[in-house]
């Protein structure tokens, strides 16, 4: 373990035992794909529980609340969704992910205050931590050359269902390396280089094995192309090779 997961880990830990001693919710920032996977990876090392949210079902940056074992107050996960429109949308550019990205991270904000950032034709919306968001709203009156307007949704979660694409291949198995060596449209040796370098994550943990067989329902994050979910066998060629369907996300 390098010092930066040694320090992130660290902070898991304290936050747990924060949690207990003082009888409350603590809360980490959004964490990134990596930052979970170090979560699960010391999760037996907790002195409390832990549950995760990042707004909306299938979030990517996530936040976790550690909660202690007697707990006697209703609690909520301490972000805000914040929705962006143009204000003249006659005269409004094509905005992208990396322009709201970009002009949060001009704001002088740290990346860890801001959840997931959705960019689609109806609006935009993001979600940070809730102790930045009077300064957002005060500071952000533009992006790029379009002048936008923001506001709170008055729900720290929403009803975003991400977009799909579904789709098959054949593999010689479901094993990990062959999945996404299908998936990626890569050779079965370039798989594994990215799974032994750390690139592929299962289920928000990275996967450093290629035996891992994959199950319905499994969500893979292959760093470099994207997140797909695992579907379903759908029978056995006559060259006994396995085809398989999944989702691809967006």
């Amino acid at each position: 373990m390098n010092m930066e997961a040694t320090y992130i880990s660290k902070r898991f830990l304290d936050l747990s035992k924060q949690a207990n001693r003082k009888g409350i919710v603590t809360f980490s920032d959004f964490l990134s794909i990596s930052e979970q996977s170090i979560l699960q990876q010391n999760k037996d090392k907790l002195e409390s529980e832990y549950q995760m949210s990042g707004g909306y079902e299938y979030a990517e940056r996530q936040m976790v609340a550690f909660i202690p074992d007697a707990l006697f107050y209703e609690w909520n996960y301490p972000m805000q969704c914040i929705r962006i429109r143009p204000a003249y949308p006659k005269f409004a550019e094509q905005l992208t992910h990396r322009d709201v990205l970009g002009a949060l991270m001009s704001l002088g904000i740290e990346r860890s205050k801001i959840g997931d950032l959705i960019v689609n034709e109806a609006e935009m919306f993001f979600f940070a931590k809730e102790e930045i968001v009077p300064y957002i709203l005060e500071q952000m009156t533009s992006i790029r050359h379009t002048v936008v307007t923001l506001e709170v949704s008055s729900e720290n979660r929403i009803d975003y269902q991400p977009r799909f694409e579904k789709k098959e291949a054949i593999v010689t198995s479901i094993r990990l390396d062959a999945v996404i060596a299908a998936i990626c449209n890569i050779s079965r040796s370039a798989s594994l280089h990215m799974i032994q370098e750390g690139k592929v994550f299962v289920n928000g943990a990275v996967s450093l094995h290629n035996t891992y067989y994959c199950k319905p329902g499994d969500l893979l994050s292959i760093r470099g192309f994207g997140k797909v979910q695992f579907g379903e066998t759908l029978g056995v060629t006559k060259k006994d090779r396995v085809r398989f369907s999944y989702q691809l996300f967006i």
